[in-house]
């Protein structure tokens, strides 16, 4: 058992560290502020690897293992959590064509990802009344003589609107609704395809450098090779893809927790209350303590799913769901942990902590809920 990254890893980790301490760290509050990544930091983030950590080489990925992903979620994710974000979906866009496409898919679509010609991909699975149930999406593909004709809504698309492709699910079996999961497909439709409406932009509490928008599909027509994987298989994709995307999840909480807790120990250290720096009392040392000690619990949870990923031999749906539940919880608990620490200073836009916690919340809620990873976890267990 080798707890330690081997020298790729640490190559990955070092170069993502180095990205996010000169590029994201001092801007994210004005990212924040102004409503967007620039694409030209997307386009270095494809330039270093790390749109495509976990893709083959030979379709410009750095080839590095899920291990390496998971690493470098953490440290752009303590740099600025909106970026993190935008890197997570497009990753696991492009595992999704790697694993289930056509060579042809993977020729068009995910050497765009990973070079940087798409900014980024999207994954528009939930709708307005199907999030923590997939399985009710009403989104409906109808086959024409001239392709896929789809129409419904989706809804929370991270970077839908600016999106080179998208990974798109809906029914193709009408007859199948009762049967819940079965009858659904995935599809990859590209950015400005006729018939692909993009909503207004949501205006969130965190994570506002990145844009979420709702997506509209009237009469859209996409060709009959852009089905990805097999005819009504499109669920067994998404599950398979979120296992993916929960390892992602939870090393983004991770490397906001992280900031957040560097950021109190400075400010601990500074800070003077009753003549003695704040650092020296208990209450702040516990609260440091128990942060860092929960945040190390974490790493480990998230390391132990991707490792489990990137060997291949067994499923990993309850680890990545353990890690997914464990450190976003913390990484929730260390931000506000470091706003308390903060005092009133905390609750001011000035200090970084403030946005940390805005950011973080999402974290329990996206790629499933904490109360889904629960039923995950338990199902595994009492299967």
């Amino acid at each position: 058992m080798d707890f330690e990254p081997n020298e790729t890893q640490q190559l990955i980790a070092r170069s993502a560290r180095d990205f996010a301490e000169r590029n994201l760290r001092p801007m994210a509050a004005q990212f924040d502020e102004q409503g967007f990544i620039p694409p030209e930091l997307l386009g270095e983030l494809a330039a270093l690897g790390l749109m495509g950590v976990n893709i083959p080489a030979d379709l410009g990925g750095a080839e590095a293992g899920a291990v390496s992903y998971s690493l470098a979620m953490m440290e752009i994710a303590r740099g600025c959590a909106s970026t993190a974000v935008t890197m997570a979906v497009t990753n696991m866009v492009g595992e999704v064509i790697v694993k289930f496409g056509t060579p042809e898919q993977r020729q068009r679509h995910v050497s765009k990802l990973t070079s940087g010609e798409y900014l980024a991909g999207a994954f528009a699975l939930s709708e307005p009344g199907a999030g923590s149930d997939p399985a009710g999406m009403t989104t409906r593909a109808e086959r024409t003589d001239d392709g896929w004709l789809i129409n419904g809504e989706k809804q929370w698309i991270t970077s839908g609107g600016w999106a080179g492709v998208m990974v798109v699910w809906a029914r193709t079996d009408t007859a199948a609704e009762r049967r819940g999961a079965k009858g659904i497909s995935c599809f990859l439709v590209e950015g400005g395809t006729p018939g692909l409406k993009v909503g207004k932009k949501e205006d969130k509490m965190g994570l506002r450098g990145s844009e979420t928008v709702p997506l509209s599909f009237e009469d859209c027509l996409v060709p009959h090779d852009a089905l990805l994987g097999e005819l009504n298989s499109g669920f067994r994709i998404a599950m398979m893809a979120l296992d993916g995307g929960r390892i992602g999840i939870a090393s983004q909480a991770i490397g906001v927790g992280r900031a957040a807790l560097e950021a109190a120990i400075d400010y601990a250290k500074q800070r003077k209350q009753f003549g003695r720096p704040i650092s020296e009392y208990q209450a702040i040392q516990w609260m440091i303590a128990d942060s860092d000690t929960e945040l190390t619990a974490a790493r480990w949870l998230a390391l132990r799913a991707a490792t489990l990923k990137e060997a291949g031999e067994r499923p990993f749906s309850r680890e990545a769901a353990m890690a997914k539940l464990f450190a976003s919880e913390a990484a929730w608990r260390a931000c506000d942990s470091a706003l308390q620490v903060h005092g009133g200073y905390g609750y001011v836009r000035e200090f970084a902590v403030e946005r940390h916690l805005r950011d973080v919340r999402v974290t329990r809620i996206y790629e499933g809920t904490s109360e889904i990873q629960r039923m995950v976890i338990a199902r595994a267990n009492l299967r």
